[in-house]
């Protein structure tokens, strides 16, 4: 609206400008009388002829002709804006309100010169109630057209919304139903354009989803009755504590159902054990397997970290009548060996006393004689110190002692042996450790592991070398004998498992050697690990807590 209208008003100054420049011969025709009223009468004529107001001013600003009013009766104009753009740009432009006309007015002014000599103004002017009306009538075309035009989009948008919603509405309450679990259900458009394609892959999806959900609904049953037929108990445990799947075995394991929910400790009374172990596996994020007791009954309960669920699997196997038998073996070993360490005693005491009349091949066969019930004491001593270790109220003796000296006194009982089979013991303290132990069963160990590094190197060196780190002493012992294959490390710490059994027979070995060391060092809450490679040496490595 405003752009057609200055357009009208510049086309009207445009207009105006041409009839000033028109009447400027008239107006000089006429200025050089004496009297004005030619010209008045002259300029009332022609304003009335072309319906245009003209003004006629001299350079002092009087009005000298008008064709509206009295040029006698009208104000000086010398101030006029475009009475004062004329005289100094040659044409003068304006709109305002005319207080004598009582209307808005554009005004136009140009100079009338003559010989160099401006003689007056001439100013033309228009009612801009004419441009508005042009500009109203205009608009108001404008505005029809653009309601027309408006409607008709209305109408058409309303008839391609429902055109385009009335499928996506039904692609929506399919999506509800397919929501809600029903994969049956197919949209049919009868449309060929991205619609009908977007309903085509709506129908294979549900298709699919139908698809994968029944197999993971089979799945799911398969997992529940192979967990539910599970006779160990089975507990899922989120990362709080709280039993988020459980199947009947833990149940009766406890004795309590309804369990889903509820945190373990509310419902196990003894579950130190369960926390111990629960809270370890949440902050390592390992698995780990201990045998516990728990109603009278003795499991093996393992645990294992689901990392992506942040849960935690508990499995409890019931190991009861392992632990019966178990007892029922030790029984019987620590029986047997009690009734067989005073016969034997007394045979070897028979074979001594024999051994100084004999001669001959019966002093050979009496020689045989004492080195087997040799054999046999040492085992029967060997399974009674496993017995002991192995006991439940078995406790160390537990003082502070320096280590170095203690494998220096146990390796000087070994010097002749070693000497006799030419092997050098080298002994390398990194620092002198004072570590609270049990020093005669750490001695055992030590007697063992070097007493075997010497039966099992025929000719080198045995190293033994001691050293720490911030929690641990380090202890290592090193051979260069026959060294021990990978089949034979994963069993070298079973009982009565020997590796070569010519030489230990031969050198008087029980087989429950190692056993023993392993049960001691884990009473002290150590570690120990076999190095070997066969052919090249052995080395085992203890490390013992420097506190307990």
């Amino acid at each position: 609206y405003q752009t057609i209208r200055q357009d009208y008003i510049n086309n009207s100054i445009n207009y105006l400008k041409n009839l000033n420049i028109t009447l400027h011969n008239q107006i000089i025709e006429h200025i050089g009388t004496d009297s004005h009223d030619q010209l008045d009468l002259y300029i009332k004529k022609i304003g009335k002829r072309i319906n245009t107001r003209i003004t006629v001013v001299d350079t002092l600003g009087n009005v000298v002709a008008d064709s509206d009013k009295d040029p006698k009766l009208m104000e000086n104009h010398l101030a006029r804006p475009e009475i004062q753009a004329a005289l100094k740009h040659n044409i003068g432009t304006s709109t305002r309100f005319s207080q004598s006309l009582n209307q808005e007015m554009l005004y136009v002014a140009i100079p009338v010169i003559k010989d160099n000599k401006n003689l007056c103004m001439i100013r033309v002017s228009l009612y801009l109630s004419e441009i508005d009306e042009i500009t109203d009538n205009l608009t108001y075309e404008i505005i029809r057209s653009a309601l027309i035009v408006m409607i008709l989009s209305l109408i058409g948008s309303l008839f391609f919304s429902k055109n385009i919603s009335k499928p996506l509405k039904s692609l929506s309450l399919a999506s509800g139903k397919v929501a809600s679990g029903n994969f049956d259900v197919k949209v049919n458009t009868n449309r060929r354009d991205e619609i009908e394609e977007l309903a085509d892959n709506f129908n294979n999806m549900t298709g699919k989803l139908k698809s994968l959900f029944s197999e993971v609904n089979r799945k799911k049953d398969e997992l529940n009755t192979i967990i539910s037929t599970l006779q160990e108990g089975l507990v899922v445990l989120d990362n709080e504590g709280r039993i988020i799947l459980c199947n009947q075995g833990f149940e009766n394991l406890i004795g309590k159902t309804d369990l889903i929910g509820k945190l373990y400790w509310q419902l196990i009374e003894d579950y130190q054990f369960l926390s111990d172990m629960f809270y370890k596996i949440v902050q390592t994020k390992n698995s780990f397997s201990t045998e516990i007791e728990l109603n009278k009954a003795f499991y093996l309960c393992s645990a294992n970290y689901i990392e992506s669920k942040r849960e935690v699997v508990f499995l409890f196997h019931d190991i009861s009548e392992f632990k019966k038998l178990e007892k029922i073996k030790k029984d019987f070993v620590v029986n047997v060996s009690h009734e067989l360490r005073t016969p034997l005693t007394a045979i070897k005491g028979f074979v001594e006393t024999l051994e100084d009349e004999l001669e001959g091949e019966h002093e050979r066969y009496m020689e045989i004689i004492k080195r087997h019930t040799d054999r046999l004491i040492n085992i029967v001593q060997d399974l009674l110190i496993l017995a002991e270790l192995e006991e439940t109220n078995f406790s160390l003796l537990l003082t502070q002692a320096d280590l170095n000296l203690l494998i220096e006194n146990v390796v000087k009982i070994f010097i002749p042996k070693a000497k006799e089979k030419e092997i050098d013991i080298n002994l390398d303290f990194k620092f002198n450790p004072s570590v609270r132990l049990d020093a005669f069963r750490i001695e055992q160990v030590f007697v063992n592991l070097i007493d075997n590094a010497i039966k099992y190197t025929d000719k080198g060196f045995v190293n033994i070398k001691v050293d720490k780190n911030e929690t641990h002493a380090i202890i290592s012992i090193e051979d260069s004998g026959v060294g021990i294959s990978k089949e034979d490390r994963e069993r070298i710490f079973e009982r009565f498992y020997i590796v070569d059994k010519s030489r230990s027979r031969r050198v008087g070995g029980t087989g429950l050697g190692l056993s023993i060391v392993k049960h001691i060092i884990q009473l002290h809450n150590g570690e120990i690990k076999l190095e070997s490679q066969l052919g090249k040496g052995t080395k085992f490595v203890i490390h013992l807590p420097l506190s307990i």
